[in-house]
This record gives C-alpha cells, sequence and structure tokens, in this order.
C-alpha cells in the first residue's frame, strides 16, 4: 500500500502526465484511516479547457483509425489493468473504503468490459435499405468530444467507462469522483502511450467547476454520467444552456424487491441481503433498499434476513475477511444516521444495525453497521428518499396489485425485483414494474452485453452493451442515385 500511494499523483492531459495549471492540489483523507494519504491536482477552467482542446485536435486521427486498431488499443488496456489488478484495488480499498475483495471484483469487471466493447467493434455498422432506382444506406460516425463523469462507489470500475466512446472513435475526457480518484489517476499513468496524444485525458478538481465546465464546453458534443439524480438534472441543464449535446444519465434509485408468500424463503432473505450491496456500504444506485413481503411471511422473513446480516463482518477494508467497509465520507456517514432517525423518529423499529460499530478496530474509520428497519410505512421518507447507506426498509404488503402500486410509487426506476414460484405471477409483475433492469428470482447482478439503465428520475440510455456502445455513435444517411 505505501508503494502504491508513494508517487506525484498527476492529471494526463494532451498525452502527457502534469499538475493543474494554477499549481493547487487537495487532499485526499482515506474514509479508512481518516488521515490524509494523497495530494492531488485541483484541476480548474484552464486544464479542461486544454483537455477538450487536446481531444479536439486528436479528433480526426481517432476517428480515422480503424474500429479494429481502436479496439486493440483498448484491449492493450484491458491488459494493463489486469497486470496492476491488486495495485488498483488497494488504491479503491483505502481511498474509498472498499472491501479488498470487492476492489479485486470490481477490477475483474473493468477488464471484462474493456474487452467486451473490444470485442463488439465491428457491430458499429449501418444497414442498407431497398428502394427503385437508388442505393440507400446509413453509416455510424463518431459523435465528437466526450465527457464521462463518473462517482466514487466503484471507482475503477467506472473510470474504465472510457471503454464504448473510446471504441467508438471519440476522443474522451474522464472526469473521475474527488472523493475517490486515485485508481483513476493510476489508470491515467498506465494509458498513457496506449491512445494517441489527446485521445484520453483524465481531469479532476476539488468540486463543481470541473464537471461544469466540460459540459458546458462547447466542443463537448456527447456527455455520459453516472451519479445522484439532482447532479444529473443538473447536467442536463448546464448541457441544454450551452448548447444541442446528446447526454445519458444513470441515476439513483430507490429498488424494490418483491417477495410472495409462495417465495424460496432461504434464497430471497440471501437475495435481499446480496442485493442490499452491503458490501460497500449499500452505497450503490442498484440496493433493493425497499424490501416488500407478504404479510403472511413478513416475521419468518425478516428474522432470516436479520440472521444473514448478523454473520457478517464489518471491518478493515484491507483485511481479507472484511464483508463490509467504510461510507465514502463524512457527510455520507452522517447522512446514513440521520436517515435512521428520521425513519424511527416516522415510527420504523430498527430489527439490527442502527449505527456505528464499537469496540476494538472501530476507534476510528467511518463504519455504520448493516441496518434493517421493520414498521416502515410507503410514505415514509426512508421509503421513498435514496439513503446511499446501508439501510434496508422492509414494508409489507398484503396483494400483488398492492405489492405493484408500493413498488411503483416512488420517482424511481432503476431496478426491481419479484420472488415467487408462480411464473405467471412473475411474468405479469416484472411487466408492471416500472424500472429499467429486473429480475425474476434475482437480484442486483448484471450479465456481460444485457443493457442496465433506469426510467423516470433514474436516468435515460442504457449502459454495458452494445446499446450503450452505439449510443456514442451518430447515423448518417447516404443516398446513392443512378439512371437505369
Amino acid at each position: 500500500m505505501a508503494q502504491a500511494l508513494d508517487r506525484e499523483w498527476r492529471l494526463l492531459i494532451g498525452g502527457g502526465l502534469r499538475g493543474s495549471r494554477s499549481g493547487r492540489t487537495f487532499e485526499r483523507v482515506s474514509p479508512v484511516t481518516e488521515t490524509v494519504i494523497a495530494r492531488v491536482p485541483d484541476a480548474g477552467v484552464a486544464d479542461v479547457q486544454d483537455a477538450v482542446e487536446a481531444a479536439h485536435q486528436a479528433r480526426e486521427v481517432w476517428r480515422d483509425t480503424p474500429a479494429p486498431e481502436r479496439a486493440a488499443a483498448v484491449r492493450a488496456l484491458a491488459d494493463l489493468v489486469e497486470r496492476h489488478a491488486e495495485e488498483l484495488a488497494l488504491l479503491d480499498a483505502i481511498d474509498a473504503g472498499s472491501p479488498i475483495s470487492n476492489s479485486r471484483a470490481d477490477v475483474a469487471v473493468a477488464v471484462s468490459q474493456l474487452r467486451m466493447f473490444a470485442g463488439l467493434a465491428l457491430e458499429l455498422k449501418g444497414d442498407t435499405i431497398p428502394a427503385s432506382n437508388a442505393l440507400h444506406l446509413t453509416v455510424r460516425e463518431p459523435v465528437g468530444v466526450t465527457a464521462r463523469i463518473v462517482p466514487y462507489n466503484h471507482p475503477l470500475m467506472f473510470a474504465c467507462k472510457i471503454a464504448a466512446p473510446l471504441v467508438a472513435g471519440n476522443p474522451t475526457v474522464l472526469k473521475p469522483p474527488e472523493t475517490a480518484p486515485l485508481s483513476a489517476l493510476r489508470l491515467a499513468e498506465l494509458a498513457r502511450g496506449v491512445f494517441p496524444p489527446g485521445v484520453l485525458s483524465v481531469v479532476v478538481g476539488d468540486g463543481p467547476e470541473v464537471p461544469d465546465a466540460l459540459v458546458r464546453h462547447p466542443r463537448v458534443r456527447r456527455i455520459g454520467f453516472i451519479g445522484s439524480e439532482p447532479t444529473g438534472r443538473a447536467i442536463q441543464r448546464a448541457a441544454a444552456e450551452s448548447g444541442v449535446k446528446d447526454v445519458t444519465l444513470e441515476l439513483g434509485g430507490k429498488n424494490a424487491m418483491v417477495v410472495f408468500s409462495d417465495a424460496d424463503l432461504p434464497a430471497a432473505a440471501e437475495g435481499a441481503v446480496f442485493g442490499m450491496n452491503f458490501t460497500w456500504s449499500g452505497q450503490s444506485c442498484g440496493s433493493n433498499s425497499r424490501l416488500l413481503v407478504q404479510r403472511e411471511i413478513h416475521d419468518e422473513l425478516v428474522a432470516r434476513v436479520v440472521e444473514l446480516v448478523e454473520a457478517r463482518r464489518i471491518g478493515d477494508p484491507l483485511a481479507e475477511w472484511s464483508e463490509q467497509g467504510t461510507m465514502i465520507n463524512r457527510a455520507q456517514y452522517d447522512k446514513s444516521l440521520r436517515y435512521i432517525d428520521i425513519a424511527t423518529g416516522e415510527g420504523a423499529k430498527v430489527a439490527t444495525g442502527g449505527g456505528p460499530p464499537s469496540g476494538p478496530g472501530f476507534e476510528r474509520g467511518l463504519y455504520v453497521r448493516p441496518t434493517v428497519l421493520t414498521g416502515v410505512t410507503p410514505s415514509a421518507r426512508i421509503a421513498r428518499e435514496e439513503v446511499f447507506g446501508p439501510v434496508l426498509s422492509v414494508i409489507p404488503f398484503d396483494s400483488e396489485r398492492e405489492a405493484v402500486e408500493i413498488a411503483n410509487s416512488v420517482d424511481y426506476g432503476l431496478t426491481a425485483s419479484v420472488w415467487t414460484r408462480d411464473l405467471d405471477r412473475a411474468h405479469r409483475v416484472v411487466r408492471a414494474f416500472e424500472a429499467g433492469h429486473t429480475w425474476i428470482n434475482g437480484s442486483s447482478r448484471h450479465f456481460p452485453n444485457v443493457p442496465f439503465g433506469g426510467v423516470k428520475g433514474s436516468g435515460v440510455g442504457r449502459e454495458e452493451s452494445l446499446e450503450e456502445l452505439l449510443s456514442y455513435t451518430e447515423l448518417k444517411a447516404i443516398n446513392v442515385m443512378f439512371r437505369l
């Protein structure tokens, strides 16, 4: 770990590694040690302008690079990430508080996604359209300079979201989270030399100045954002105020897992705990933070869930045995505890958890125990607002219709799942869900080339699939006229 942290952290702009133009830096305080672990360049508007200008200058070279060669470069980056997997996982563990086992899994997913998009490169194709006296065809062309703005809950994995825009032929500026930027900055070092200068830049600053400048820059044509719903709306607004831009958003969720009385209860209990993503302290937009349970099995399922939750091991993210690490920072730590207080103030009961752990090993670190709340009503704030913390709310229901109404009653629509042995009911309910990504008798898992994304307040667009790759292209129609 000391070796991984012992470096001068720099931005990647125009093929070169450098500090910010202003010379400013900001401190990275680990949520695990609550001490400063790094000083990171604090980029500003001038750095964004440099990165975007470098991308603009590189656009013709990268656009004219054959798709198989662009794919080969992305595949080469995947090889580098794989070669440095342990180092990158360690950085995420200490920088973001993610358990080392989970950080390693994130690196593996990142490598897989890089290679998947490289493998899809030849799907960047158009169509021919039959007609008389003419030949009509479409081609897919790169959009242009692209901004990729990603959050802190999977720092390295989300940093590798550069794969789709790069394979599609778009020079890309990556803005990693200021709350966990280290693995992305290390990725920038590894990527230097893989791509022509300007094709990939990595720029981070402490605060909203960098992403706002990036979104508003007139040369940025395409924006892909992952994060909170309020920030997503702000990005839409800023983009619209500065031009006509293509914006996709993968935002928050208040996701429902619906369990009927005929479900496999041991499997459903495991699914509820797994799908809540306690592993990274519930800091996931896809967490099934609302557990809707048919009333006749409510007590039994809650008992099973509580037993599984209390068996989980929380502690030092660098320890191999750790199954849950810290919150990302003090603000998220305080927010989780505040929402637990709000919930109990509205009548909810704490079945387990409810606050920070105590005792040896917890003298420092932003830990919150995995929490299960019962007695939650559908109208309670804890049932409607995204906490982004390790808090699972259990809500009883009586009928299938009531379950669907509760599931769809929030402003979000990212994921949802239904647990039942009745195949007809399963398909009725999953079709009735207002959500973009759903499971029957499953939770949380993502699958290669299966589109992921939400509806309503959870965003627009789809990721992790061919649909994402194509979204970084524009369709051009070509009409060839001839005489017979």
